[in-house]
């Protein structure tokens, strides 16, 4: 009798550093749900190896990758072909490697985001004030789509002036949006505050001044860890109605980019409590 042999697809996610990815947990919470035979692991690699080591990812068989901090812009760069979404960020997230050896880019980032907010959180975007902290990878995935449920306006934060004021000037066509130094926030106030930097999981904050949050605003940070993020923390302290890190968002983008590789929509509430009963955490739910 013969015996069947089942191929098993392989993913996996680049970035560096890449320690503390929770990305193959996931996906291998998806693949268990949706019946799908899959390889997902996680690689350290740095941007000056990243075109190296994706050439032999492709080689090898592989058939798609989650692209991580620091090469998501550098992802834009590499895909032959791109969606709409992915070329508005100029960052790409999610790679689909077809059988003849073509890269194709999407960015599943801000899907993710607004999911995780609109859905699992129940903020509602629309009329809001909003902070985004940042104008790096992180923030291009996201700025379109929170412009598209049409906040009060957006305002970018970043310590190098020039480089939010060249993102929002890409962005510019799409809503109201605007650049401030952080010696400028004096006197603001936002109803949402979205820390797109890494600088958190340092214990790293920036200059944000008293006051900058409204009553009853919402903190979210983009990173996440297996503690309470420096920015959690943070709004929390200053008495954010919910102040939470990106492990939702994580998930969600997660979802979409599987949909993408296998067809198959996972359910993600179950992964993100079961993710946070892991971490010791309270559950959005």
């Amino acid at each position: 009798m013969k015996t069947l042999y089942m191929p098993i697809d392989r993913y996996a996610v680049f970035g560096h550093p890449i320690g503390h990815s929770k990305s193959p947990r996931i996906h291998a919470l998806f693949a268990q749900q949706t019946g799908q035979l899959i390889d997902y692991t996680a690689r350290d690699v740095p941007a000056d190896r990243f075109a190296e080591e994706l050439q032999k990812f492709s080689d090898g068989g592989g058939k798609g990758l989650s692209c991580t901090v620091p090469l998501k812009e550098m992802a834009w760069h590499i895909a032959q072909d791109k969606t709409e979404r992915a070329n508005r960020a100029k960052a790409v997230n999610t790679l689909v490697i077809g059988s003849n050896g073509k890269i194709c880019g999407d960015n599943t980032d801000g899907a993710g985001l607004l999911r995780d907010l609109t859905v699992n959180l129940g903020v509602s975007i629309s009329g809001l004030n909003i902070l985004l902290l940042g104008a790096g990878g992180a923030s291009r995935g996201i700025i379109d789509p929170l412009l598209a449920e049409k906040p009060e306006r957006l305002i970018i934060a970043n310590r190098t002036l020039a480089k939010a004021e060249k993102l929002a000037e890409e962005f510019s066509g799409l809503g109201s949006i605007a650049v401030l130094g952080f010696e400028a926030l004096t006197g603001k106030s936002f109803d949402l505050v979205l820390n797109a930097t890494a600088a958190s999981l340092s214990g790293d904050l920036p200059p944000l001044p008293e006051g900058i949050l409204n009553p009853g605003g919402v903190c979210y940070d983009l990173a996440y860890g297996n503690q309470p993020t420096a920015f959690v923390r943070w709004g929390l302290g200053v008495g954010a109605r919910l102040s939470v890190d990106g492990i939702g968002m994580l998930v969600e983008q997660a979802a979409e980019a599987f949909f993408i590789w296998r067809g198959k929509r996972p359910q993600t509430c179950p992964v993100i409590e079961l993710l946070n009963k892991e971490r010791g955490q309270a559950n959005y739910t």
